[in-house]
């Protein structure tokens, strides 16, 4: 599941991990990201010294066995993430799908953590490359599914995601236990306060959304174009 940053990510990782037949991972190319990058992130020399620097080990891990037995290999992922160095060839391997969520509210939420974002870091030119990569690759458009669907009506959107990715849907991706998980990243306690409380899908805020800082108004352009290009896509 191919995400930029600030959107219901973990809450979906949370859906899907509540599944007795799915085992899920949480952002694994995070460290080699932060080792690679050098990006000043919360926590990044944890990150790096509890993940795998070593992309091809990532790739491989992820085109493996399923972990302890399981069906079903939910793997959150970022697309930031997944650098230009890394070979694109093992996404033949997976089902790709994609979690967008409109620019604004991501950006929003962004410069609550880091107040000056780059266009890469809110990783919606990426997500569009990505999806390029993958339409071009298999000849087909692969699943989409908008952050704002899924909070209004979450079974109608996992029924249709289930469907896309031929698994079956289950009740128990509707609500889970509250609290952190074992394999929630060791980045958890920086980023995750909120869905830590939660045990469902939060119904999305009626109020005016927060203004736009005039300074992020090209970055915002910029994302919406692709944004809006995958948005045309999506189930619903």
């Amino acid at each position: 599941m191919w995400s930029g940053p600030r959107n219901i990510s973990t809450a979906m990782m949370r859906s899907w991990g509540n599944r007795p037949d799915t085992f899920v991972c949480d952002e694994p190319f995070y460290a080699h990201y932060l080792h690679a990058t050098g990006r000043e992130h919360p926590g990044a020399a944890e990150v790096i010294a509890a993940g795998e620097i070593n992309w091809r080990k990532v790739t491989a891990r992820l085109t493996g066995e399923v972990p302890e037995g399981k069906r079903v290999f939910y793997q959150k992922q970022m697309t930031h993430h997944l650098l230009p160095t890394i070979d694109r060839g093992w996404l033949d391997a997976v089902t790709n799908c994609f979690l967008i969520r409109d620019p604004r509210e991501v950006i929003v939420s962004y410069i609550k953590k880091n107040n000056d974002p780059l266009l890469e870091d809110v990783g919606f030119m990426q997500q569009a490359e990505i999806f390029d990569w993958v339409c071009a690759r298999t000849g087909v458009v692969p699943p989409v599914i908008d952050a704002r669907d899924v909070l209004e009506n979450p079974e109608t959107i996992l029924r249709l995601l289930c469907e896309a990715v031929g698994v079956e849907f289950m009740d128990a991706m509707l609500s889970w236990p509250p609290g952190l998980r074992a394999t929630d990243g060791v980045w958890a306690k920086h980023w995750y306060s909120e869905v830590e409380t939660s045990t469902t899908f939060r119904k999305p805020s009626r109020r005016e959304p927060e203004p736009l800082p005039a300074r992020l108004r090209e970055i915002h352009d910029r994302c919406r174009e692709d944004y809006e290009r995958l948005y045309e896509h999506r189930l619903h």
